[in-house]
Formats: C-alpha cells, structure tokens, sequence
C-alpha cells in the first residue's frame, strides 16, 4: 500500500531493531536516508537490498514535495534517521507534515530512541517531562536555558561531547549548582554510562574525563527537586524526634 512509513533504527546495539521494522524495510519500494552510507551498514547487517536515497536537513525542503508525489503514485516510502525516530532532533517533520496536508497514510513504527531509557534511568519522575532536544549552539542559547530556569518538569537535553562541558556549566549558572543531573552517554554501546549527581558534581567529572560519544542530559525540575529535598529533610526530623 502506497503510504509514507517512519522506520526507527537503533541507537547503537544493532539488536535493537524490531522485527516489524525489518519487514517495512524489506517491503519498501524506496528507503529515505538521512545518510545512506550509515544506513548501508545497517541494510547489509539484515540482508536488505532496496533503493535508497538521502533525505537530510540540507535537502528535505527541497525534496518533500517530490518524494510526496512518489508516494500518491502508488510508491511505499520507509523513512529513517542515522540512529533512533525520525523527527526526533532529526529530519522528518516537514515530509510528515507535506503528507499529512496532502491526505496520504502516514505510519509510525514504535521503536528506539535516546531519550526515553535516559529518562527512565535517572531516578527522576518521567510522568510530566519536557523534550528540549538540542540547544541552538550559538545565538539563544543562554535565553533558553534562562527561560527553563523555574521548569518544574524534568528536562531532557541532547548534547555533542564538544559542547557537554558548556552546556553543564550554563545549566549550573543558570539552575544553580545544586540542581540535580543525570548525564548518560553511549546508550546501548559497549561502553555505555550514566553520571548522576548535582550539576557542580557532573560538571567537574567531564572537566576531568574527556567527554566522548553522543550526550542526553536530563536535568530535574525545580519545584521537583525542593519538594523532594523537604520531604527527605522532614523524614530525618521525625525519625530523630
């Protein structure tokens, strides 16, 4: 059936891969990539042989309306990212809407993705959280970090190893140093780790380990952490008492 299909691939551990999404792929009439050379690797580690075409940040506004007019005449399209859920910090937003608009079936195959075993593994409540992605890496950054300041969700972050230090910083002058931290890099890889404490704590240890492989920082809420602190504080009190 002639429909656009969003394909998550894994984030590392090549295992990771649904067997559903296996199948999509190997029933595509055309897989886009957001870089094909990546995507090989992944297509020859199954046994896949499709047509493939890259579809990246650089070229998506130019190609969705084409790639659109494939799909109403008769074409199923897979959709997939270098790693994870496309339109997740990656292309694919402006295919989806363009279909979307135009009344063709879009399906979203369930499947990995950073953030969510980042947030899960922080000890941090995951029932009310917000999804910041990327910073901007220049312009507006401190003015969106400055804004977050009194967020009382848990918070969740992308971050490069070139900018990890920074950022921690940023976070430390703008939240205060206390604010609670849970840095988790390389997930799903052989050398995968979590760093937990206040963000002075996390901020010294990657001033002194170079920081290395793709970040996701989830950082507590404001109101969250006070209230957890006084509920700690309070428990103490009474036990002594």
């Amino acid at each position: 059936m002639a429909k656009l299909i969003i394909v998550p691939t894994p984030i590392g551990n090549l295992e990771d891969i649904t067997l559903r999404a296996i199948r999509v792929l190997r029933e595509a009439d055309l897989i886009l990539a957001e870089d094909t050379r990546t995507t090989s690797v992944l297509l020859r580690h199954l046994g896949i042989e499709k047509p493939m075409r890259a579809h990246h940040k650089f070229n998506e506004h130019a190609a969705v309306g084409a790639v659109a007019d494939e799909i109403a005449a008769g074409r199923s399209v897979a959709l997939v990212s270098d790693a994870g859920t496309p339109g997740i910090s990656d292309p694919g937003f402006l295919l989806v809407r363009t279909c979307v608009e135009r009344g063709i079936e879009v399906e979203t195959l369930p499947g990995p993705t950073a953030f969510v075993p980042a947030l899960v593994q922080s000890g941090f409540p995951c029932d009310r959280f917000c999804f910041e992605g990327f910073l901007p890496q220049k312009k507006g950054r401190t003015k969106r970090l400055a804004a977050l300041a009194a967020e009382e969700r848990t918070m969740v972050f992308y971050e490069s190893p070139y900018r990890v230090v920074k950022c921690l910083a940023q976070m430390a002058e703008l939240f205060g140093s206390e604010r609670r931290v849970s840095v988790s890099r390389e997930l799903t890889k052989r050398f995968e780790e979590t760093v937990r404490g206040t963000l002075a704590e996390v901020l010294e240890h990657f001033r002194t380990t170079e920081p290395r492989g793709e970040f996701v920082l989830v950082v507590a809420g404001r109101s969250r952490a006070d209230d957890a602190e006084k509920t700690d504080e309070d428990g103490e009190e009474h036990e002594e008492a």
